[in-house]
């Protein structure tokens, strides 16, 4: 045994099972089976190898994936009850495929149901909804999601809410509105895990400011490191510490590697000129090709994620990081990691950089257990405090 009473005759994948943050699957396959007349997204195979995909049972399993927040993005565009209800049909399709794929994956709703799915061999499949539009500014259906599964709302995605600030938006609220800071505090009341990637630096400082529990980045990585809107400034990364939470390093490559943001630029100057709106991702994606004919794309490496981890690891704190690849959210990934299989190259090129095996063990899975366990105890001191709210956002907003 390690010093850590860690066997290092078991593989990386055994050793250290990870508990992603943030993996796009289910809209991946709602894209694919677009335009084909009564498809049903749920119905691809993705027990067996899915060339489309970075992600599938058996590159899962080789990756030593144990839980994963599952996103059940839908687009900022969509508002109102357009946004409600596509993402309780992302929810209805990531529930539908766990049940289809009973022996490899279950659902959780707790950190102790994550820790007896992963013993079991099974996947713990935990909800997250990425963005606020997803809520229609109602309380009420923040707790409906809650109560179908979902244990994180990312505050924002990429564009402002009305009650709060988007980090790729132009600021409107100045961080949180009250009735956004009403919304924190109900969403820690459920226990429901507050993310604030895709928010603005302000919104971060209001969010943390409220937070009586544990807060989260499900995919972000270090500013310092690279100068995207994206990722957690240095002043951020501090505060974590105190606050208990953690950021989940993700490995898209604008977001770790400087060379890779500067030709992400370009192609946003290129929409700009077109009269695009570069926030929209289907968009990005129609330009991206033409765009890259011109102008070869830079490539980022595990390298890259390598001196993320380092980073966060220094400024927040061992007890402060995880993982969040943001697979099938982004069409490029750094080479070495280039789909859910590769988790164990991360963590071996960690152990050659010096890192312990119980760092690595906090960072693939420890810190994001702790965290959802830290969220459901405050949950229930702060429930026992009082009850739902029932505020309005005209009420505390105008």
């Amino acid at each position: 045994m390690s010093q850590d009473g860690l066997s290092p005759a078991r593989s990386l994948p055994d050793r250290f099972p990870v508990f992603d943050g943030h993996n796009d699957l289910a809209w991946a396959l709602r894209k694919a089976s677009e335009g084909a007349v009564g498809a049903d997204p749920a119905a691809i195979d993705i027990s067996q190898p899915v060339e489309f995909l970075h992600t599938d049972l058996p590159r899962l399993a080789r990756g030593g994936v144990g839980a994963q927040f599952w996103s059940v993005y839908v687009p900022a565009q969509l508002q109102g009850e357009a946004a409600v209800v596509a993402t309780l049909e992302q929810i209805d399709l990531v529930r539908r495929l766990v049940a289809r794929h009973a022996r490899a994956l279950e659902l959780a709703a707790t950190a102790a149901d994550a820790q007896r799915v992963m013993s079991a061999g099974r996947v713990a499949s935990l909800l997250g909804a990425e963005g606020g539009h997803s809520i229609g500014c109602s309380l009420g259906t923040l707790r409906a999601l809650y109560e179908l599964g979902v244990r994180y709302l990312t505050l924002t995605h990429n564009m402002n809410l009305p009650w709060a600030d988007s980090a790729t938006d132009e600021p409107a609220a100045g961080g949180l509105t009250a009735f956004g800071r009403e919304v924190v505090r109900e969403m820690q009341r459920l226990g429901m895990l507050v993310d604030l990637s895709h928010v603005a630096p302000s919104t971060m400082r209001d969010a943390l400011d409220v937070a009586a529990a544990p807060v989260i980045f499900s995919h972000s990585s270090a500013l310092a490191i690279c100068d995207h809107p994206r990722n957690v400034p240095d002043e951020i990364l501090a505060r974590l510490a105190a606050n208990g939470g953690l950021c989940m390093i993700t490995f898209v490559p604008a977001f770790v590697a400087q060379r890779c943001r500067d030709w992400e630029l370009g192609l946003a100057a290129e929409m700009d000129r077109q009269g695009l709106d570069h926030r929209d991702l289907s968009a990005r994606r129609k330009v991206t090709g033409e765009w890259a004919a011109g102008h070869p794309r830079p490539r980022a490496t595990l390298a890259d994620v390598v001196a993320h981890a380092e980073h966060v690891r220094e400024v927040a704190g061992i007890d402060h990081i995880g993982l969040g690849g943001d697979y099938d959210g982004t069409d490029e990934l750094p080479d070495g990691l280039q789909d859910v299989s590769c988790y164990p190259a991360l963590i071996s090129a960690l152990l050659d950089r010096g890192w312990s095996e119980r760092d690595c063990g906090k960072l693939s899975s420890g810190n994001a257990l702790r965290a959802l366990r830290d969220a459901e105890v405050a949950a229930e001191l702060i429930s026992a405090s009082r009850g739902p709210s029932a505020a309005r956002i005209e009420d505390l907003d105008g």
